[in-house]
């Protein structure tokens, strides 16, 4: 049986291809693109939180609790992994990235069916795995804090060292597009236009 599952959406980064802009309020079809994660992430859990370092009063009208990284540094996605790791109310939580609209609607069960006796699983569509899209038990923060003080940023790598499950999901790679620049975001919306 799923347990109670804390959701997390990474919007901590820099975006350095978006122009320094913060991703997550870059808009998607007039809708800031955080949002649209969290329109779809909110229904598969039961606790959503914004890992965000800038416009956190902004975040906050969104989500039940938004956590800043723990360094100051914007060390990647494993540091907003370790700041929601140590407040989340549920002991496991799954991680989606601010910039990939199209993730699947069933992330959530799949991974928690594919992650077998393991305490980490991410997503895999097949072609390349995506580690950002992962369900992780809160035990592994210790791990994670470590592995951090020793310097090392791989999320591949981490992903390795706890022995987590890749699930597969190549049954609709195209769902793990992120967008990366203005330009992505402009091909995503056409796209959207043109299935309608």
């Amino acid at each position: 049986m799923q347990p109670k599952i804390s959701g997390a959406i990474l919007a901590g980064g820099r975006a350095t291809r978006m122009g320094g802009h913060d991703k997550g309020l870059i808009l998607l079809n007039k809708i800031p693109l955080y949002q649209h994660i969290a329109n779809k992430l909110l229904p598969q859990v039961d606790e959503l939180i914004i890992n965000a370092n800038r416009n956190l009063d902004i975040y906050r009208q969104s989500c039940d609790q938004v956590v800043p990284d723990l360094t100051p540094d914007f060390s990647g996605p494993l540091s907003g992994m370790l700041a929601t790791l140590k407040s989340a109310s549920h002991d496991w939580v799954v991680f989606v990235p601010c910039d990939v609209p199209g993730f699947p609607p069933d992330l959530v069960t799949r991974l928690w069916q594919g992650k077998q006796q393991a305490l980490a699983a991410y997503a895999d569509d097949g072609n390349r795995a995506h580690p950002t899209l992962a369900l992780l038990h809160c035990s592994l923060f210790r791990q994670l804090e470590n592995y951090l003080a020793d310097g090392d940023r791989k999320l591949m790598l981490f992903m390795h060292k706890i022995g987590a499950i890749a699930v597969q999901f190549d049954d609709n790679p195209a769902t793990f597009t992120n967008l990366n620049t203005p330009e992505d975001c402009r091909n995503w919306e056409y796209m959207q236009e043109t299935r309608k």
